[in-house]
């Protein structure tokens, strides 16, 4: 490592030094799926966040063309979004950007474009961008993927929204959050950012001392959940994930990591169990968001 390197790493250390013992300035959001099962409109859920006392929402694409397909508007929603004192922090959404086949991967920036429509609308600045459509393929060199996602981050530039790749630990494409950092170093792009999550972290098999080695501003949003480790990585699945605190997930260890890298985004609340679908949705959203702080508080102390 050179002088400028050595100089740079040393910074970085002391930064991450400095911030050890503050509390952590995070922004609490609600994915919708967390309350998917409840089958609810998306104006409710809206209205379920605000109540809760979250500052954020995370909604999915689907949802919002389910919106626009009831008959309503992207102006009302937009309105109802603000006026209820939340903003946008991401959205969830899965065009096909990384794939082989020259033709879907059009269709799939026509329908990244068409989705960072939709977020900037609603007054939002990020979008998911997982490797959908490529989970099975293993063998996409890292810098292939990073020459695509360098063209969805152009796309992003243009429309105004940042297209967060997404670590997907049950894919074998961007399946650890090294891989995904690997291609974000080599997009060399300004809007490049990391989507992560503690328990894609545990399904892929990434250490969470990884993200000691990033920039907190490199990770906008982080997906908050909990896991049991009785099930093994090889066959938990996304309704295994359990509310912050819950599980044997360490999340002090990730919590205080994304501290001491200077982390000051979004942990966002994404679940998909089942027995929670079964609760009412108001009372999940609230339980979900005090387990958050909770969490928070514990790994500040």
């Amino acid at each position: 490592m050179g002088t400028a390197g050595v100089l740079a790493a040393s910074a970085a250390a002391q930064g991450a030094k400095e911030r050890e013992g503050r509390a952590l300035r995070v922004r609490f959001c609600l994915n919708t799926a967390t309350i998917r099962g409840q089958k609810l409109p998306l104006m409710k859920e809206v209205e379920i966040a605000a109540k809760a006392g979250y500052s954020g929402i995370e909604p999915w694409i689907g949802e919002i063309d389910a919106h626009v397909a009831a008959g309503g508007t992207l102006r009302e929603l937009a309105a109802a979004i603000k006026d209820a004192g939340l903003v946008v922090e991401s959205a969830i959404g899965f065009p096909e950007w990384v794939v082989d086949e020259d033709g879907r991967r059009e269709k799939g920036l026509e329908e990244a474009r068409r989705a960072m429509d939709l977020v900037a609308q609603l007054g939002g600045t990020r979008l998911a961008a997982p490797p959908a459509g490529a989970t099975d393929r293993g063998d996409i060199h890292p810098l292939t993927i990073a020459e695509r996602y360098r063209a969805l981050c152009a796309l992003g530039q243009e429309m105004g929204v940042t297209p967060m790749l997404e670590v997907w630990g049950f894919s074998r494409c961007v399946r650890r959050l090294g891989e995904a950092a690997h291609v974000v170093l080599e997009t060399d792009h300004p809007r490049a950012a990391i989507l992560a999550d503690v328990y894609h972290l545990y399904k892929g098999g990434s250490p969470v001392s990884g993200l000691r080695l990033l920039q907190g501003a490199l990770l906008p949003v982080f997906h908050m959940n909990d896991y049991p480790t009785r099930l093994p990585p090889e066959t938990i699945g996304d309704g295994d994930r359990v509310f912050p605190g819950d599980g044997n997930a360490p999340l002090s260890r990730i919590l205080s990591d994304l501290n001491a890298i200077g982390f000051e985004g979004a942990l966002s609340l994404e679940l998909f169990n089942r027995d929670y679908y079964q609760r009412d949705a108001l009372e999940v959203a609230r339980t979900g968001l005090e387990k958050m702080k909770q969490a928070v508080a514990a790994a500040a102390g």
